[in-house]
C-alpha cells in the first residue's frame, strides 16, 4: 500500500501528523524539505502529498507544479500559516486537492487527508480502467449482450444491421466489429471505411459509393475511386441506411446480390470484395410499409441484426462513460481532470440524454471548460440539464385492480371490506392523473386506512411502525407504477418522480419481486 508523505520544514507538524495517521492505521512517510522528497520521488511515489506552502529550499507551490507534471492524478494538500486569498488562490490553481490553513484541527486534517486517500484510490481505479479501455464502455446487461454479440460475430464475415437512437453508438459498434473480424486486426487488417448517406446531397451520393469515370458529369475531370474500392477487402459502413433514396437502393442491392458494381459513366464492372455493416435510427420495417425502403434490400442488409440500447436504458453506465469523457477532455486540453461530486453525478444519472452517448460526451467537454473548480458540483452542469431534471413532475397513473388487491392486503391488512370495495370500483381514466382521493371511498379514505392500521401497530407494541408503513407503502407505488408501465423500470420511475437510479436501489432494498 502506498503511503501518505509529508513534507514540511517543521518538525512538531511532522511529527504530530506522522503519529495522528499512524493511528489511524496509514503508512506516512516524512521529509524536511522538498529536495530529498523530489529524490526519493524518482524511484517511488506516494498516495497523497501533504506539503507545506513556505520551506527552505524550494516552496510548496513550485513542488506542486513538478508534482502535477509528474503525477497529475496525485492529491495535494498544500498546509500554511499565511492564511492569505493569494497562497489560496495559487494553490488551487495549481491543482491542489485542498487548501490547509494552520494551526488546523488534528482530526480534520486526518480526515481531509483520508478523503484525498479516497480520491487517489478511485482514481487509480479509473485510470487502470481507461488504461485498459476497450473500444467501447458498458456494464449494463443490455451493453453485454452488444459485447456478446459482436465476441461471436467475431469469425464471421455476415452482414449486421445495427439499430438505435441517433448518438448511442453504431458507428463504435461497426468498428469493433470489424476490429475482432477475419478483415480487421484480427486478420487480413483491412480498411474501415465510414459514409453517412443521410450527409450527402442524393447527386453526389452514387459518385461517393461507387466512385465515377473521367467526363461521366460536368465537373469530372478525372477518374475517382468510391467507397466500395476504397474499402476493398475490408468493411464499408453505411451510416443511415433508411435514408438512402430508392434508385441507389437498387444499386446497391445488386452489389450485395453479385458483388459487383459500376463507376458512374463506367462501362467495365468492378468485383467488390467488402463486408457491408448498415446502421440506422429509422424502423426499416415501417419505411418499406411506407414504400421508401425495398423490402428486399431490407431482407438482405437483415442478416444479423444488432440493437444498441440508448443511454436512458442503461444509466448504470453513465459513471464510468462520464469519467472517461472527462478524462479525455482533459488530455485534449492539456488540463488535470475534473472530478464529479456525487450530487452532480447523481443529476447525470438522472437525465435522459435525449442525444445518448455523444450528448454526454459533450457535456463533459463542456464541463472541463467552464466548470469554476476541479470539483464539478450539481449547480455547475449545463443549464438545460438543471431545468430538465428540475422541472419533471411527479405523475401517478391509476393503478389496476389485480395490482392494487396484490398489494393492498399487506400494506394495510385491517381494510375494511367497504374501502376495499371502493377500491376495485375505481375507474382508470386514461390521460387524467387522479388525485389521491382515488384511492379510496372518500377523499382521503387511504390516509384514514393509514392511520388506523398505524394505531394498530402502536396499540400491539410493534417495533420500527415508521419504518415498516413506510416500506410497505414504497412497495405499493413502486408495484402499481410497474403494473401501469407494464414493467418498464424507466418509466415507472418517470411517472413516480424519482430517478432511474433510485427506483432501482428501492426495489433491491424492498426485496420486491419483479
Amino acid at each position: 500500500m502506498k503511503s501518505i508523505w509529508v513534507v514540511d520544514d517543521d518538525h512538531s507538524i511532522r511529527f504530530v501528523l506522522e503519529k495522528a495517521l499512524s493511528r489511524e492505521g496509514l503508512p506516512v512517510r516524512t521529509f524536511s524539505n522538498t529536495r530529498d522528497l523530489l529524490a526519493a520521488l524518482e524511484t517511488e511515489s506516494p498516495q497523497v502529498l501533504v506539503s507545506d506552502i513556505r520551506m527552505p529550499g524550494g516552496s510548496g507551490l513550485d513542488l506542486l507544479a513538478k508534482i502535477k507534471a509528474k503525477l497529475p492524478l496525485l492529491p495535494v494538500i498544500i498546509m500554511t500559516a499565511y492564511s492569505d486569498l493569494d497562497s489560496a488562490v495559487a494553490a488551487f490553481q495549481g491543482g491542489a486537492f485542498e487548501y490547509l490553513p494552520k494551526p488546523f484541527d488534528l482530526p480534520r486534517a486526518v480526515e481531509l487527508i483520508r478523503r484525498a486517500q479516497e480520491e487517489s484510490q478511485r482514481e487509480a481505479v479509473a485510470e487502470e480502467a481507461a488504461a485498459q479501455l476497450p473500444e467501447m464502455l458498458g456494464q449494463a446487461p443490455a451493453m453485454q449482450d452488444v459485447f456478446r454479440a459482436i465476441g461471436r460475430l467475431s469469425q464471421s464475415n455476415v452482414t449486421v444491421l445495427i439499430t438505435g437512437e441517433s448518438g448511442s453508438g453504431k458507428e463504435l459498434v461497426a468498428r469493433a466489429l470489424h476490429k475482432h473480424s477475419p478483415r480487421g486486426d484480427a486478420g487480413a487488417n483491412g480498411p474501415f471505411v465510414a459514409i453517412n448517406t443521410a450527409a450527402i446531397p442524393k447527386d453526389l451520393l452514387e459518385s461517393e459509393l461507387f466512385g465515377h469515370e473521367r467526363g461521366a458529369f460536368t465537373g469530372a475531370q478525372a477518374s475517382r475511386r468510391g467507397r466500395f474500392e476504397q474499402a476493398d477487402g475490408g468493411t464499408l459502413f453505411l451510416d443511415e441506411i433508411g435514408d438512402m433514396p430508392l434508385d441507389l437502393q437498387t444499386r446497391l442491392l445488386r452489389v450485395l446480390s453479385d458483388g459487383q458494381f459500376y463507376r458512374v459513366g463506367g462501362h467495365s464492372p468492378l468485383r467488390s470484395n467488402v463486408r457491408v455493416i448498415a446502421a440506422t435510427h429509422q424502423n426499416l420495417e415501417e419505411r418499406v410499409r411506407q414504400g421508401v425502403f425495398r423490402e428486399d434490400l431490407f431482407h438482405r442488409l437483415n442478416v444479423i441484426r444488432l440493437r444498441l440500447p440508448a443511454l436512458r436504458e442503461r444509466s448504470e453506465d453513465v459513471p464510468v462513460l462520464a469519467r472517461f469523457f472527462l478524462q479525455r477532455s482533459a488530455t485534449e486540453l492539456g488540463v488535470e481532470p475534473k472530478r464529479l461530486s456525487e450530487a452532480a453525478l447523481a443529476k447525470l444519472c438522472a437525465f435522459d440524454y435525449p442525444g445518448n452517448v455523444r450528448q454526454l460526451e459533450n457535456i463533459c467537454h463542456w464541463l472541463s471548460v467552464m466548470a469554476p473548480s476541479q470539483l464539478i458540483d450539481a449547480k455547475d452542469l449545463p443549464p438545460e440539464l438543471l431545468n430538465d431534471v428540475a422541472a419533471r413532475p411527479p405523475s401517478l397513473s391509476a393503478p389496476s385492480p389485480a395490482l392494487l388487491s396484490s398489494v393492498a392486503s399487506p400494506a394495510f391488512p385491517a381494510e375494511s371490506s367497504e374501502s376495499a370495495a371502493a377500491l376495485r370500483s375505481t375507474p382508470a381514466v386514461p390521460g387524467v392523473v387522479p388525485q389521491m382521493s382515488a384511492l379510496g371511498a372518500a377523499p382521503d379514505a387511504w390516509v384514514a386506512e393509514m392511520a388506523r392500521e398505524a394505531r394498530r401497530l402502536l396499540a400491539a407494541g410493534e417495533p420500527d411502525v415508521w419504518d415498516s408503513l413506510t416500506r410497505r407503502f414504497e412497495a405499493s407505488l413502486i408495484l402499481t407504477a410497474l403494473d401501469v408501465t407494464r414493467g418498464r423500470r424507466i418509466e415507472a420511475a418517470q411517472k413516480l418522480g424519482i430517478g432511474r437510479n433510485t427506483i432501482t436501489r428501492k426495489i433491491q432494498e424492498l426485496d420486491l419481486d419483479v
